[in-house]
């Protein structure tokens, strides 16, 4: 059994971020629109990383291949938002049937209930495609993982716009103030905020290719990935089609490369390994610092804050060593290891 080294902290929206987008569109004036409306839009827009769950059943580097899938899918994004509409209806008729029932609180609309879980189930994918993590929006119908490489996991600059504004709205609403225009506004901005992001990494992007364009030197893969609090720099991620990447010029992968490992044969003897590589957008191959095998690790990850988190141990035999020597514009061809007889 090959075990995974120390997969753990899957990198998507961190769920304050959610919660402010929440808060704020309630705070915007759809809190108005019925009682519960606030916890409606901020556990929805919370609600799809319900796929967390699966840390209490799959070991190390399996919860790579399985969260932010089936429950940030199309028929997740219509269930899930009845299922809390349902909760919080059936909340608000058990206070009333008990007596404590706040006398502030608007009257209940499952209607209302529904759309606003909805709203804020829907922000929930809009905002975790914005990183280099990746999200299968189109689970169960397409496996395929979409990237928006706009904003680092955690932006502290979307924290302090969304949270001063979120905590000035409530301030001027107690105040007996105008109390939803600043919350339009600060979504107003944070849209620009992330839109201009996005103009950043295609321009970076943009950049590196056209450079390799004049080189006569392709890049099989680009990434520009965002930093935190830098947001208008990016780590520029080059990948050769060989399993080799190369992060701000340095390369990572040239210890083993990728076509001279049996990965397949690896991920059919390791479900951990299987669901790292159905993960991995810029996977590669490292010695093992312990000298007694090897790491597939992803580029997107290789910082020394995160690569342990998101690298997995292969076996000895999966991977046989070549130093970088090429020959007519590929890697020197080497037979592919095989595995021992069990």
């Amino acid at each position: 059994m090959v075990h995974a080294v120390h997969v753990s902290g899957a990198c998507a929206i961190d769920n304050l971020t959610h919660s402010l987008v929440g808060a704020l569109l309630g705070q915007a004036g759809l809190k108005k629109k019925t009682g519960l409306a606030m916890p409606a839009l901020i556990i929805g827009a919370n609600l799809p990383d319900v796929d967390a769950a699966c840390f209490f059943w799959l070991e190390g580097a399996e919860h790579l291949g399985f969260r932010r899938g089936i429950t940030h899918g199309p028929p997740a994004l219509v269930l899930l938002p009845l299922i809390l509409a349902a909760l919080l209806w059936g909340f608000d008729r058990w206070q009333a049937s008990r007596g404590n029932r706040p006398e502030g609180r608007r009257p209940v609309s499952f209607k209302w209930l529904f759309l606003l879980s909805f709203i804020g189930c829907l922000t929930h994918p809009a905002l975790d495609w914005l990183n280099v993590y990746g999200i299968r929006l189109l689970e169960p119908f397409s496996s395929q993982w979409f990237y928006g490489d706009t904003l680092f996991i955690i932006d502290v600059w979307l924290w302090a716009l969304m949270g001063f504004a979120t905590w000035f709205s409530m301030r001027r609403e107690r105040q007996g103030g105008e109390w939803i225009k600043p919350a339009r506004w600060a979504i107003a901005v944070s849209l620009a905020y992330i839109g201009m992001n996005g103009l950043i990494t295609a321009k970076a992007e943009g950049q590196v290719a056209g450079a390799k364009k004049a080189s006569a030197v392709a890049a099989e893969q680009i990434i520009a990935s965002p930093l935190p609090v830098a947001f208008w720099n990016r780590e520029i991620i080059e990948g050769n089609g060989y399993g080799d990447f190369f992060i701000d010029g340095d390369d990572v992968g040239a210890a083993a490369l990728l076509p001279h490992c049996n990965l397949d044969e690896a991920a059919a003897r390791d479900k951990e390994i299987t669901a790292f590589l159905f993960w991995s957008r810029a996977p590669f191959v490292t010695e093992d610092p312990e000298r007694d095998g090897w790491l597939l690790r992803d580029a997107r990850f290789y910082d020394p804050l995160a690569r342990d988190r998101f690298s997995v141990k292969l076996p000895p035999w999966s991977c046989v060593q070549v130093y970088p020597a090429y020959s007519g514009g590929g890697p020197t061809v080497v037979a592919v290891p095989e595995p021992p007889d069990d």
